[in-house]
């Protein structure tokens, strides 16, 4: 080789000499608008409640909340996740302050849209587990088991409600047979034919839950592994998903994020509709433990999962640091 050889010929570093040739061949980009931020919303209290596995979320009032969703649009988050948490008293095994047009998350529901209207994309958790006193997704039959197709009816009842009081995306999270077309008749029949389906399509049965039980109060005793995904398994999340278009899902989920992006990468490659990915309390709480620790450099270490996350194909992430990202980008 000589002094001017051409070895190396192909010199990759060249684009990325500095932040500014880095910005502008960067595949991939993060918007504000890509991102929702989950939200929990509590009956009974008078200030917002810390979470202990989640440093930085809060349970909220119905005032917070309604500030939260002002910040989210200030800061051009996409939309925001309601989740409703009673007061212990009022759970029972239908769950039935879920379908009241006067439970906590029907109200936080008319709240938030009464403050932000559309400037924000309002969605709902449609689930049973934060009303059930037993914890579970859905209602239970003689045996202890969850009764899929019972727990379609309550389903096709918080969809009613959740519509009536003005969200505009329902999030069925339960993880039961047939739950999207249910819900898509629920909601054609009661004239709510422009609310939105996001399918929870892939959602595991995942260790990173964990924090996630404090911040909705959970009653769950066990697991849910009879109706929530094994994580050894990729087939099984294509055939949910062909089985959530079938029945008229407008978007997919998968759930949780990080542990998965394989499958999100998958989904997104076979479908053309919007694909969400939510990076669940779990991974939150890693990042913020770690930071805490000083063993990780915090607001990069959020900006590379975020990266990652879309990166493997997902248009929308939720994410508990949406406010703070989207303000950040």
């Amino acid at each position: 080789m000589t002094k001017y050889g051409s070895f190396p010929g192909a010199r990759p570093r060249r684009l990325r000499t500095t932040p500014a040739m880095r910005r502008m061949v960067a595949e991939h980009r993060l918007h504000p608008a890509d991102l929702i931020l989950p939200a929990f919303v509590r009956e009974g209290i008078s200030e917002p409640v810390p979470i202990s596995a989640m440093p930085g979320v809060v349970q909220h009032t119905r005032d917070t909340l309604r500030k939260a969703a002002v910040e989210a649009v200030e800061a051009g988050v996409g939309g925001i996740m309601l989740f409703g948490v009673p007061e212990d008293a009022k759970k029972d095994a239908a769950g039935t302050v879920g379908t009241d047009p006067d439970g906590i998350l029907q109200v936080a529901i008319r709240d938030v849209r009464a403050e932000v209207g559309d400037d924000l994309v309002i969605m709902s958790d449609l689930c049973l587990d934060e009303y059930t006193d037993h914890g579970h997704c859905g209602v239970l039959d003689a045996e202890g088991r969850v009764d899929n197709d019972a727990t379609l009816e309550r389903y096709a009842e918080m969809a009613q409600v959740q519509a009536d009081a003005g969200v505009h995306v329902v999030g069925p999270s339960g993880m039961m047979d047939g739950q999207v077309g249910v819900i898509r008749d629920a909601l054609d029949q009661t004239g709510h034919e422009d609310v939105s389906i996001l399918a929870y399509t892939v959602k595991y049965s995942s260790a990173f839950f964990g924090p996630f039980r404090e911040a909705v109060g959970s009653s769950l005793q066990g697991d849910r592994k009879t109706y929530q995904q094994d994580p050894a398994n990729l087939r099984e999340s294509l055939r949910e998903l062909a089985l959530d278009l079938e029945e008229g899902a407008d978007m997919v989920m998968v759930k949780p994020a990080l542990p998965y992006l394989d499958v999100l990468a998958k989904i997104a490659d076979e479908v053309d509709v919007p694909v969400a990915a939510y990076q669940i309390s779990g991974e939150y709480a890693m990042v913020e433990a770690a930071a805490e620790k000083g063993w990780i450099d915090r607001d990069k270490a959020i900006l590379e999962t975020l990266t990652g996350i879309k990166r493997a194909g997902a248009n929308m992430i939720l994410t508990y640091w949406a406010t703070e990202a989207a303000r950040g980008l």
